[in-house]
């Protein structure tokens, strides 16, 4: 291939890693998300101990990458590490799980939705950035971040007013595939009952309003979590698997 002729087929962007899979005897295929999309490319070599790209395309990792575009599957022929958030999950297993269950759901939102691609991109990052910190409980940054993608892709859930009628609230039933609160006049069946401390933390992390998240209680944090949890796979129609692994504290 000429110099030209292999400019013109190579780009180079960014990429948080998604997920790995092993090919061959060396190489693997990786899954980027990047702000223009989702690119599976195969990172060939990087399984042997002599590969300097190895430890830099592992889950987790966002990386300015240059690839190749190929027939079926994209080639990785650099990467850069931009910021290591792999290296500091993988030693932390509750934060490990919450991080596998964020970016199968931003790999699920993606294939129904492409639109919001760069808003959910911004959304992750930031999400594996708080994350990797380890100064917010990994369940609490999981479930901001579900109700926040969900927001993205276009079922943002109301937790402040009434969402069949819109009166403000607070209210006291919820209805998990409305999508948020009810008022008395407009309660269907099959509504919940949580505790209004439960709504105030749902709303909370709608918001990301950290301060708030971190006042609540065992009760509240179990309640919201089966609601989102729910409220998830209502609109995904399908189950996240990696959820079942997540620890809860």
């Amino acid at each position: 291939m000429s110099r030209s002729g292999f400019a013109s087929k190579s780009y180079r962007t960014r990429g948080i890693v998604l997920r790995t899979h092993k090919l061959g005897e060396a190489d693997r295929i990786i899954t980027l998300l990047t702000p223009n999309g989702i690119v599976r490319a195969v990172a060939k070599g990087v399984r042997r101990t002599t590969s300097r790209l190895g430890a830099t395309l592992e889950p987790f990792m966002e990386v300015e990458a240059q690839l190749v575009m190929g027939r079926n599957l994209d080639i990785v022929s650099q990467a850069q590490l931009r910021h290591a958030y792999g290296q500091l999950l993988v030693a932390d297993y509750p934060s490990y799980t919450v991080a596998n269950a964020m970016v199968e759901i931003a790999e699920k939102l993606l294939e129904a939705d492409s639109d919001s691609t760069l808003r959910q991109y911004r959304l992750l990052h930031g999400a594996l950035a708080l994350l990797s910190k380890l100064a917010v409980e990994p369940g609490a940054v999981l479930d901001s971040y579900i109700l926040r993608a969900l927001s993205i892709a276009g079922w943002a859930p109301s937790f402040t007013s009434c969402v069949r009628c819109g009166k403000p609230g607070p209210h006291e039933a919820l209805h998990v595939q409305l999508g948020g609160v009810v008022c008395a006049d407009c309660r269907p069946s099959g509504s919940l009952s949580p505790h209004p401390v439960t709504i105030q933390y749902l709303q909370a992390l709608l918001e990301g309003d950290w301060d708030a998240v971190a006042l609540a209680g065992p009760r509240a944090r179990k309640q919201a979590a089966e609601i989102v949890a729910n409220y998830l796979q209502w609109h995904l129609e399908r189950a996240v698997k990696s959820l079942r692994h997540v620890e809860r504290s």
